[in-house]
């Protein structure tokens, strides 16, 4: 993956170029070139499905991630009935079609590699940025 750059550029995850917000959720975007990095906050009680199903408008998540988990414990569950538990120190790639929610009451911090980008659009708006 090449970094389409024409020097040094450094940004800070404290100044995101965008912020998404939603119930017990917080996105904020990074953007070098074209990569995006998302740092992902969701409170204890966030479920994709009662939190996000409503604003993308699929019955699971269609949007792969490349995740690396910093605090807190993230369950999943794929649409084929294969479930994960995400813990601090967890590095992992989720296909789409899933569902996925806080366990305990500690919120999940995470970055996402692969998906910020994408992170609670429409399902609709997606399809016009492709």
């Amino acid at each position: 993956m090449a970094i389409k750059l024409r020097e040094t550029t450094r940004k800070r995850i404290a100044e995101p170029d965008e912020v998404r917000e939603a119930e017990r959720t917080r996105v904020e975007i990074l953007r070098l070139g074209d990569v995006t990095l998302a740092r992902v906050i969701l409170e204890p009680g966030w479920h994709w499905a009662e939190h996000v199903k409503p604003i993308v408008g699929t019955e699971s998540c269609e949007i792969e991630h490349l995740n690396y988990v910093l605090s807190g414990r993230l369950r999943g569950k794929l649409n084929t009935g294969e479930e994960f538990l995400l813990e601090p120190g967890d590095f992992i790639y989720v296909a789409p079609g899933h569902d996925a929610w806080v366990v305990g009451d500690e919120p999940v911090v995470m970055l996402d590699i692969i998906g910020g980008e994408q992170y609670g659009k429409a399902a609709k708006e997606e399809r016009k940025a492709a």
